[in-house]
């Protein structure tokens, strides 16, 4: 059983609460979800909308076909008139109008019974989400919205209640597992939501959240902190991250420990600020000047950025080196379910030297320097230094083993591979589910694991999947290995895949 279900409106109508309503008492239900939003970069009116997907078994993208609607306004049904199935169907707006605000709660209230679900299981639900002010009016609209409909499904509890997590939470959660003690950031879409989910939790874990005037300062103060033995991390995506570059230049030859949190836009410029491509892998594994190590790992789900996050903090702090977490939007603000648990968070510990817990004077410095800190022009000097701070990358190449640096998914005897990398991963597992299809997910960028290779190596097809314009991990893998994907499925228009359009595409390139 699987449901697509579209939630459309204008921004400020509340379209995040009907389906987060939903959703939550679908998980209660024990079903799976997977929850995508659409919006413009508009605070108020526009097209907005929300795919709530929903299945009896694990799902991770949206399909292109829509089962039903809620209209919260004439212009949803008008755009997504074409998308709905024969027998879908509509909930409309209209039979609402009276009751104001709580207009939206009255619709999730009838998509509850749409679904089959009983009214007891939608009122626990808001007691537990609305503000006791509002209760009152808000359960008299949810009881409203649930007899208005009579039911099309039967949604029977089913054993279990699997996680329900969005990227941004999950970058919280893997920074307060890392005992995290200072997030920098200045708002950027689509890292904005990190910044606001760190900071509703900082009184409860005890660290320290701040908003500083640029991005250049976020970076800048952030070198500082780390410098001083704070556990520190900062977040950016686009041109925000572009700022940041020479402070992190100032990361690879003072070798003070930072973690980056990168979301990224669609580019180049301002582009299209509040939707999705994989245009930031090049920037990630090069911006900044000159040569010095760096660690890019690029997690698919929230679960993988709760334990990328936590090992990014990890290495930063054991190599004293940049360790950059490269995520987009689709992974930040989507909402996924799972039953999976978290593997157990590494320990992260300070042991270098740091100013105030010595006797040493400790020095930090943009300069070349030598062993005490000093600024140096010295050719002998200069050049071991260079050869010490890219032998660490070796290290950091050993040690990194014992992570997942890739994940191999479908059937693992297939000859017909698929390579894909973060938010792709969704949309490929579903595709290929039921398939003979093996798919082989690149979570370390930088390094790069050498099973790719092999894998490759093993096939007779390959097809490459990313949300790009040209291609960014296939031209790393031609880069590290010599081997050129000729197949490649590129989409960049702004918009996700959809996982039967992309199971379309998979096997008109397999056949090829």
């Amino acid at each position: 059983m699987r449901l697509n279900i579209l939630i459309g409106g204008k921004a400020g109508q509340g379209i995040n609460k009907v389906s987060n309503i939903v959703a939550k008492v679908l998980i209660d239900q024990g079903y799976f979800i997977f929850n995508y939003r659409d919006y413009p970069s508009i605070i108020r009116g526009g097209h907005n909308f929300n795919v709530l997907s929903v299945s009896d078994k694990p799902i991770y993208s949206n399909g292109s076909v829509l089962d039903g609607m809620i209209a919260l306004d004439e212009n949803t049904k008008q755009v997504h008139n074409g998308e709905l199935r024969k027998k879908g169907f509509v909930i409309d707006y209209k039979k609402f109008v009276d009751l104001g605000i709580n207009l939206n709660i009255a619709l999730a209230g009838a998509l509850v019974k749409v679904l089959g679900i009983d009214e007891g299981v939608l009122i626990d639900q808001l007691r537990k989400e609305m503000k006791k002010e509002h209760l009152k009016a808000s359960l008299s609209a949810a009881k409203k919205g649930h007899t208005s409909e009579e039911s099309k499904f039967e949604l029977k509890k089913l054993n279990g209640k699997p996680l329900f997590l969005s990227g941004s939470k999950a970058v919280a959660i893997g920074a307060i597992n890392s005992k995290i003690d200072l997030y920098l950031a200045y708002p950027m879409t689509p890292a904005t939501n990190a910044l606001h989910e760190l900071a509703k939790r900082q009184l409860d874990y005890n660290y320290l959240v701040f908003q500083a005037e640029s991005e250049i300062s976020v970076v800048n103060m952030a070198l500082g902190a780390s410098f001083a033995g704070a556990k520190t991390m900062i977040g950016t995506s686009g041109g925000g991250f572009d700022l940041m570059t020479e402070g992190l230049s100032f990361q690879g030859i003072s070798e003070i420990p930072l973690v980056v949190y990168l979301a990224s836009r669609v580019g180049p410029g301002t582009g299209i600020p509040t939707y999705n491509m994989q245009g930031d892998l090049d920037i990630a594994l090069r911006g900044g000047h000159g040569e010095f190590p760096r660690i890019v790992v690029a997690p698919g789900d929230p679960l993988e950025v709760v334990e990328k996050v936590n090992e990014a903090f990890y290495l930063s702090e054991k190599f004293r080196t940049l360790s950059i977490v490269l995520s987009d939007k689709h992974v930040a603000e989507s909402e996924f379910s799972f039953n999976d648990k978290v593997n157990r968070p590494l320990k992260v510990d300070v042991k270098r030297k740091v100013p105030g817990e010595s006797d040493e004077v400790i020095k930090a410095s943009s300069y070349e320097h030598n062993e005490f800190g000093i600024a140096t022009e010295d050719p002998v000097i200069a050049k071991a230094n260079a050869e010490r701070r890219l032998e660490k990358y070796g290290e950091i190449k050993k040690e990194v083993k014992r992570f997942e640096m890739v994940k191999v998914h479908g059937r693992r005897d297939s000859k017909n591979l698929i390579i894909g990398w973060g938010s792709t991963k969704g949309a490929i597992l579903d595709a290929i589910d039921g398939k003979d299809y093996k798919f082989l997910q690149v979570l370390y960028m930088k390094p790069l694991s050498g099973l790719i290779r092999k894998e490759i190596e093993n096939a007779e097809r390959v097809v490459l999947v990313e949300s790009n314009l040209t291609g960014q991990l296939g031209r790393l893998i031609r880069e590290k290995t010599g081997i050129s994907i000729k197949n490649r499925i590129l989409k960049y228009d702004g918009r996700p895949f959809k996982s039967d359009e992309l199971r379309k595409l998979l096997d008109k390139e397999m056949r090829r």
